[in-house]
């Protein structure tokens, strides 16, 4: 059998090393792709790209898309505070068309690199409410990855592997330290600044301490 190819969405985070990790645990040959979308928190591109070394990637890209010129986002529109409470609804950290941009640019390079598997690092326990983050979205745009590509007309499939999916975020952190992640390294905090440094109060922060604690584990996050 040849190799297995995946492209792995590295964003620098906690989700998506872990990722990687079950990607490389499971034999795929990965290549990494990080995309610079306008996001104020753009230090995790600093870390996907020590992370996807780390892991074994054999590549690594950044693609870039400005998602700050539809704006509607606290992540990168300035002017919109990020909540540092628990709000209700979906919260103003939810990015228009994020996870749809991020595998379509996933998708158009799996077809260049012959791969067939596509590994997101979505979860829908764990997680802030994002309407993109769910099951049903990941089920359709696999579905869509078929109708869309040279290779699924030509009877190929394409994958779209979400291993966390349906992951506690104390389950994620668990598998990735058993597969050897260095979650020092990882950015998650919506407003790290340029050492690191997670600022301990927005809700990605808030799940990040709280899966480490139920987990039983240090957590290695550097504070501001």
């Amino acid at each position: 059998m040849g190799e297995r190819n995946a492209i792995v969405l590295l964003s620098g985070g906690l989700d998506s090393a872990t990722a990687l990790a079950i990607a490389r645990s499971q034999g795929f040959v990965c290549r990494t792709l990080a995309v610079s979308y306008g996001q104020r928190h753009a230090v995790e591109l600093q870390a996907a790209r020590t992370l996807s070394r780390q892991l074994g990637a054999v590549e690594h890209r950044q693609m870039h898309v400005d998602l700050a010129d539809i704006g509607g986002s606290a992540l990168t529109d300035s002017r919109i505070a990020v909540p540092e409470s628990a709000t209700a609804g979906i919260p103003v950290t939810y990015v228009p068309a994020r996870n749809t941009l991020f595998l379509a640019l996933a998708l158009g390079w799996a077809e260049v690199t012959g791969s067939h598997d596509i590994f997101i690092g979505v979860n829908a326990v764990d997680y802030s409410g994002y309407p993109d983050c769910r099951p049903d979205f990941i089920s359709a745009f696999e579905t869509l990855a078929g109708l869309a590509t040279r290779a699924g007309v030509e009877g190929g499939r394409l994958h779209i592997q979400a291993p966390l999916l349906r992951m506690s975020k104390a389950g994620i952190i668990r598998t990735g330290v058993e597969l050897g992640v260095d979650y020092g390294q990882t950015v998650s905090c919506y407003q790290a600044n340029d050492q690191l440094e997670a600022c301990g109060r927005c809700d990605s922060c808030r799940l990040r301490r709280e899966g480490f604690a139920t987990a039983g584990l240090p957590d290695p996050t550097r504070y501001a």
